[in-house]
């Protein structure tokens, strides 16, 4: 008989609910998912519940890390990491994977391993591959332990950049024009993949982006403004996914929206535009997380365009059967409609991040949309659903 058939203790009914916020993790957007733990961290309120922070360590080890959110903020434009936060430069937690126990233990070489409970929910605030992938999350499915955002699924759908504009296309819903080259395909014959891109910059024309297809953070994406340049686009997409996209310049006004799960479904909040950077090429990582270049909350559009991109928001989060959180990023072309250029499952959560700043603006703070997530992980059950 596993443990959830068994009886509560008191102790068990009367404790609060133990919240793991696990961040960190091995991709290369390590730096501002321990941003965001600090922030949400700072949010969660602990009079409702307990919280136990893990880090991932770049090279995979879950480590202990005390709960001091202020030493998680970008210093002098460095970002933090989780080595500098871990108890040990050794110790590791380990989740069980019996779906009939959540305890969680830590031990160190030499040493009892120590029970540190039992874990109610986790708070993934992984970005990129080996954590916002669908990885993490069938994990925690094979645990048996409640989680904030999307599935399996919906994650791994979410991060490749192709399938995520595969599953679009199938709904209907707008995307732009894109070349996909696998890794096979560039190292058994890159000099056809290129005359490929450069045939596909003949059709739709320079500039072009380069990314790789399954990063975030505007990670290794170079704008690429002929043929010059193009090597060296892939040299750094490839760097960080051995797949990488190339999509043409659609020419228009950036705008995001926030998507969240309500109780009676999702619901969109008011839209934000990003303008043109002056002091970047494009809104890149630098942009973002360093020099804070800031969006327009709310952006300024008629009513029938906050609508209609609200609507399409909505369509690309059950489209890719997203639950919790999505912001959804789009043009607005010249030509007046909107073209969907992707997801975020977890999507920039930091104080400046705009998907907080949306919601905000929408009504729910912070401190709110952090504790709707977590109550809603609370009542979603894990496996088939």
């Amino acid at each position: 008989m596993s443990s959830e058939n068994l009886p509560q203790s008191t102790e068990q009914q009367l404790r609060k609910p133990r919240v793991a916020v696990v961040f960190g993790g091995r991709s290369s957007e390590h730096g501002i998912s321990v941003v965001t733990a600090g922030a949400v961290l700072n949010a969660i309120d602990r009079t409702k519940y307990d919280v136990l922070p893990i880090g991932i360590t770049t090279d995979g080890r879950w480590a202990l890390t005390a709960d001091e959110p202020e030493r998680m903020a970008i210093t002098d434009r460095k970002m933090p990491d989780v080595a500098q936060l871990a108890e040990s430069d050794e110790g590791g937690v380990v989740l069980s994977v019996d779906p009939g126990s959540r305890e969680v233990v830590y031990s160190e070489p030499g040493s009892v391993p120590k029970a540190l409970g039992e874990v109610d929910v986790v708070f993934p605030v992984l970005h990129g591959p080996y954590g916002e992938d669908g990885t993490l999350q069938g994990l925690l499915e094979l645990s048996g332990v409640p989680y904030v955002g999307a599935g399996v699924l919906a994650s791994a759908v979410g991060q490749d950049k192709e399938y995520m504009k595969r599953v679009f296309t199938s709904f209907g819903l707008p995307v732009g024009p894109y070349v996909v080259v696998r890794p096979r395909e560039w190292d058994q014959d890159p000099q056809a993949a290129r005359k490929r891109i450069v045939e596909f910059a003949g059709d739709h024309g320079w500039p072009l982006f380069v990314k790789p297809a399954r990063a975030g953070s505007s990670i290794g994406i170079t704008k690429v403004d002929d043929l010059s340049g193009l090597d060296e686009a892939i040299e750094e997409a490839r760097r960080h996914d051995p797949k990488f996209l190339v999509e043409s310049l659609l020419r228009g006004r950036e705008i995001e929206c926030g998507v969240l799960e309500f109780e009676d479904g999702p619901r969109a909040s008011v839209p934000a535009e990003i303008p043109p950077v002056t002091s970047h090429d494009f809104y890149d990582f630098e942009a973002k997380y360093i020099d804070a270049a800031s969006g327009v909350v709310p952006a300024p559009l008629t009513e029938e365009q906050t609508a209609e991109v609200q609507r399409l928001a909505v369509e690309a989060f059950e489209a890719a059967s997203c639950e919790g959180l999505v912001r959804a990023d789009f043009f607005l072309t010249e030509d007046g409609g909107f073209v969907i250029n992707e997801i975020n499952t977890l999507p920039g959560f930091t104080p400046i991040s705009m998907y907080p700043r949306m919601w905000q603006e929408s009504g729910v703070d912070y401190p709110q949309l952090v504790d709707r997530l977590i109550q809603a992980a609370l009542h979603r059950p894990t496996g088939l659903r």
